[in-house]
């Protein structure tokens, strides 16, 4: 299989490819370095093959060769993490590395980077390929300046390209766009920018997105702008550069100098002022409807802040002289100029400048459409702040669906009796306008009367001649009928039509409940299974009632409960279940590594009748020895990174299931383990997570995919109905028909709602603050000055490994100058964060409970765990990933099942998921991983069901430097601090050297 990577160079998208076939390609065999090139990449693929991969995705790309600046050592590159190849480099250093490529032009890109969420299947005999992150990344930029281009951000310029001037479109970057730029220039991946010897990812990305725009609009303007006459080359240069800004060649040779000053100078500053508004502050409109049966709408005017869009200041309190705290001096000529530009978009607003204060304006109901409809997207889109009422921009006329059911009693149809996707049910479709459904005589009506803007039953609405058009059409075609069940599902999860979306859905029996979204408190209970050694509380017999209900119709679904209420308990009773009536074929369960034991463990405690089969390691079963042991089995355990292996193997047994534990591992429904356990058929899938979405909705697509194949439609059309609606503008409409969408088949419950569950104890979280000792604070400033130092003589991927060197330098300063230092050197009396340490495991101890204590750091535990075993007299155990399984698994039993108090010191990476450690009821994070969903889920090790006493978390925090500072970030942005630190430290690589120089400073309060 081939993994393609992209990066930009020179205006065009380079591709290049890492073959990962064994045996050939897993040996280096670059040679030595020619006169100044760089040695041939050992892992890349032909530039033939690469074509032959993409086929006509790649059809007018240009083969070259690229030397690019990758990460490896003398004796080859680094694999890309996607390629699955193993690497033996433990101190990766940048090289020069000689590679065949692709460049596509940004029409060419445009089209291969949009085919990448819907490959083609490859041709007979062409290889497989897959996209690695840094093309996904590329993809992601593409769309981005598709959707700059639709919203009219782009404005064209006169440029000098190889000494000769031409005429370029470039994006315009203000407001929401400026925020999103800077965002998507800290996740560039490095590979992005190897062909670029190391340029900022804000430059790569600009150049990126200057070009993909350029071509955007070139082909959604294939035509002139303007009609007449082509312009020859003797034609005055405005006009030839006004032909050129459509054509297929931008270039304007033998441009006059004074020509061309004059015009690329008034092009610049029409660039440069529409980045004037680019501020702090901005002017903000808010559309305020009338009351009753009034017609007088209002306007008021505003100032808002950018960053934080709570401080809002009506014009009306800065006329009166009130100073607003946050706002700057001066804030009315702040107003003032605001409102002069915004005339410019909106040229009704002229009539409140006659006033010398203007604080809004009083209009009546054709004013207020123009405005919602022409002049608010145009004012949002260049940076001002726009507040509409609720309804504003929703479909004015939508379609609500209600089906009724045939089977002959509802207690036989929730048994499961005469309830299939093939059941016959009546159905009818009605006209909603806002919350009220309407006739065809008032629809016919309203569409005679043409008026946009009306009160329907004491609700205001927008409509259009589309709408009316549409709703008409279909009413005549499908009032009412007859479906399938299937057919049901499959409307309710399509939401109807952009004209027309499906707004409510009323059905009676087993589907209104499974559609209700609430299945499993509609749905009667299952009682707990007779062979299941125990009794499953009421809401896990309620997830089993669901699970069961969709196993039957043979859907699949997401049980998102909480960390800690039971997934495992309730798959296993779901296993149990439907044995009741005989023999069913076996389920599949794949889940990460370091789970294996514990659903071995489970299923012995709950399940003890369950025949179980762990599929893992270099003495796993093959050929008919597998054949007969699932034969046997009712559960086969087995790993991610085996099923990627025997993925051919596994394809070719009829399961009955196929679950995926921790289902977050599939997220990325590129990646070959997501592709691997899609591929093995089973009639039914099960995905268990807590976390169905930790950074993007697309996670919840793949996931989704995965359990109900086709049933959310093509990733791209998920992606322009849903996640870009929902993720880049807040669509309200869209999270409404997602969760209508989903919530059939998505179960989630927390711990925390104590209508699940009343009896699970509180869970208090602090932070802990440690001072420096003065050797500390010493070894802190000498690291800042030494990598400020070379994070300023760096670029690129190198500026990068320096920046993430440096964190990791002064978070081991904080722990200890003997995890900095790695001498050996004694532990007592030298790092303030210990000594709070063992002051808090003292008095733990003396209590008689147990803690567990969480670091990033293997090596610094292995420090902590001797010393803190001889300072508290007690044992302390220590958890990391060098260990086996059976070692794991003893540590885990000791700790739950003995009888004196102690410590638990576990490496974050290695038991940060899917162990039960509940008799601790302290947990300690000693260092911090800065990802707020990693460290819940390590806290979860004890706040989980089981969990009898009260957990106090404490996250340990150095004051006056980067942790504290950090940890304001993470707070200031709390409700996005997934999507901000998803991937643990590397958004901080991104920041300039004065953030960072910010960031590392050693304050005064930091030293004891």
């Amino acid at each position: 299989m081939l993994v393609v990577h992209g990066a930009w160079t020179g205006g065009a998208l380079a591709l290049w490819a890492e073959d990962t076939s064994p045996p050939e390609s897993t040996s280096p065999r670059g040679g030595p370095s020619p006169r100044g090139g760089g040695r041939a990449h050992p892992f890349a693929a032909p530039a033939s093959v690469l074509a032959a991969a993409l086929g006509e995705a790649a059809a007018r790309a240009v083969p070259a060769e690229l030397t690019l600046r990758l990460p490896g050592s003398a004796k080859g590159p680094l694999p890309s993490p996607e390629s699955g190849l193993p690497s033996a480099a433990r101190a990766p250093r940048l090289a020069a590395w000689r590679v065949p490529a692709l460049l596509a032009g940004p029409a060419e890109a445009l089209a291969l980077l949009g085919a990448l969420t819907e490959p083609p299947p490859p041709a007979p005999g062409a290889p497989e390929w897959g996209p690695g992150t840094s093309l996904r990344y590329l993809a992601v930029v593409a769309e981005h300046a598709r959707a700059l281009v639709r919203r009219g951000r782009v404005l064209p310029q006169l440029v000098i390209e190889d000494g000769a001037h031409a005429a370029r479109w470039r994006p315009v970057l203000t407001g929401a766009d400026a925020t999103a730029f800077r965002e998507l220039a800290t996740a560039m991946p490095p590979a992005c920018r190897a062909a670029g010897q190391g340029s900022p990812s804000a430059r790569v990305l600009r150049e990126s997105l200057a070009a993909l725009a350029d071509g955007a609009v070139r082909l959604a303007l294939p035509d002139r702008l303007l009609r007449g006459v082509r312009p020859g080359p003797k034609s005055p240069l405005p006009e030839r550069w006004l032909s050129a800004l459509t054509s297929g060649d931008a270039a304007l040779p033998g441009a006059g100098e004074p020509e061309a000053a004059e015009l690329g100078g008034a092009l610049r500053e029409w660039l440069a002022a529409a980045h004037r508004m680019d501020g702090p502050i901005r002017v903000c409109f808010r559309l305020i409807e009338p009351e009753g049966d009034a017609d007088a709408w209002e306007l008021e005017f505003a100032l808002q802040s950018v960053e934080d869009p709570s401080l809002y200041v009506p014009a009306s309190r800065l006329w009166d002289g009130e100073r607003v705290p946050g706002l700057p001096r001066r804030s009315d000529e702040i107003l003032l100029a605001g409102l002069g530009r915004a005339v410019r978009l909106c040229p009704e607003l002229h009539t409140a400048l006659y006033d010398a204060r203007p604080s809004g304006m009083t209009v009546d109901t054709a004013w207020a459409f123009g405005f919602l409809r022409r002049a608010a997207p145009l004012l949002q889109a260049a940076g001002y702040g726009v507040s509409l009422p609720a309804w504003a921009g929703r479909k004015g006329i939508g379609l609500r669906l209600t089906t009724r059911s045939r089977a002959a009693t509802p207690s036989r149809a929730v048994a499961g009796q005469g309830f299939g996707l093939g059941e016959l049910v009546d159905f009818r479709v009605d006209l909603a306008v806002g919350d009220h459904t309407i006739s065809e005589e008032e629809l016919e009506e309203l569409a005679r009367l043409k008026v946009p803007l009306v009160r329907v039953r004491g609700q205001w609405v927008e409509l259009d001649d589309r709408q009316l058009k549409a709703a008409l059409t279909a009413i005549e075609r499908r009032r009412a009928g007859e479906m399938t069940v299937a057919e049901v599902i499959a409307e309710v999860v399509g939401g109807g039509d952009e004209e027309l979306p499906l707004v409510a859905v009323d059905a009676d029996g087993p589907l209104g409940d499974l559609l209700s979204g609430e299945a499993d408190r509609r749905l009667a209970a299952v009682a707990t299974p007779a062979a299941f050694n125990g009794v499953l509380r009421p809401y896990q017999e309620r997830g089993l009632s669901w699970l069961s209900f969709l196993s039957r119709v043979g859907l699949g679904g997401i049980l998102a409960d909480d960390m800690g209420l039971g997934k495992t308990a309730q798959t296993l009773s779901l296993l149990l279940d439907e044995r009741t009536d005989g023999p069913v074929p076996p389920t599949l369960l794949v889940c990460p590594m370091s789970l294996v034991g514990n659903w071995q463990k489970e299923a012995a405690r709950f399940a003890p009748s369950l025949r179980v089969y762990v599929h893992h390691g270099g003495t796993r079963k093959r050929d008919e020895e597998l054949a007969a042991a699932v034969r046997d089995a009712d559960l086969v355990v087995t790993t991610y990174g085996t099923a990627l292996r025997d993925v051919g193997t596994l394809m070719g047994f009829a399961w009955g299931r196929v679950v995926c534990d921790e289902a977050q591992a599939i997220k990325n429904s590129a990646a070959r383990q997501a592709q691997a356990v899609r591929s093995i058929p089973a009639r039914t899938r099960l995905a268990l997570t807590g976390t169905p979405v930790e950074n993007h909705l697309a996670e919840l697509w793949s996931i989704m995919e995965f359990c109900n194949p086709g049933l959310l439609g093509p990733a791209k059309r998920f992606r322009t109905r849903y996640q870009e609606p929902i993720e880049a503008r807040g669509d309200e409409d869209a999270a409404r028909a997602l969760r209508r969408a989903t919530g059939p088949f998505v179960l989630r419950r927390l711990k925390t709602d104590k209508t699940i569950i009343s009896d699970l104890p509180e869970k208090q979280e602090m932070k802990v603050w440690c001072t420096l000792t003065p050797e500390q604070a010493s070894l802190y400033q000498a690291v800042v000055t030494d990598m400020m130092a070379r994070i300023d003589g760096s670029e690129g991927i190198e500026r990068r490994g320096n920046v993430l060197a440096a964190m990791t330098r002064l978070k081991q300063v904080c722990n200890h100058p003997a995890h900095l230092l790695k001498d050996g050197s004694r532990l007592s009396g030298r790092s303030g964060k210990l000594a709070r340490l063992e002051e808090l495991a003292q008095e733990i101890v003396e209590e008689g409970d147990r803690a567990l204590v969480f670091t990033q750091y293997a090596e610094f535990g292995s420090l902590l765990q001797p010393y803190l075993a001889a300072h508290l007299d007690r044992p302390v155990l220590w958890l990391h990933g060098g260990l086996p399984k059976k070692k794991r698994d003893e540590l885990v039993e000791r700790f739950q099942e003995g009888d004196e108090p102690m410590i638990f010191l576990l490496s974050l990476k290695a038991a940060g998921t899917g162990l039960n450690l509940t008799a601790a009821n302290h947990v300690i994070h000693v260092d911090r991983w800065w990802n707020p969903a990693v460290e819940d889920q390590a806290t979860d090790r004890a706040f989980r069901i089981g969990q009898t006493k009260n957990v106090q978390v404490r996250k340990f925090i150095c004051a006056g430097t980067l942790e504290e500072r950090i940890d304001e970030m993470i707070e200031r942005k709390k409700a996005l601090a997934e999507s901000v630190v998803g991937a643990g430290e590397d958004w901080i690589t991104g920041l300039s050297t004065e953030r960072l120089r910010e960031l590392f400073r050693l304050g005064p309060e930091a030293v004891s």
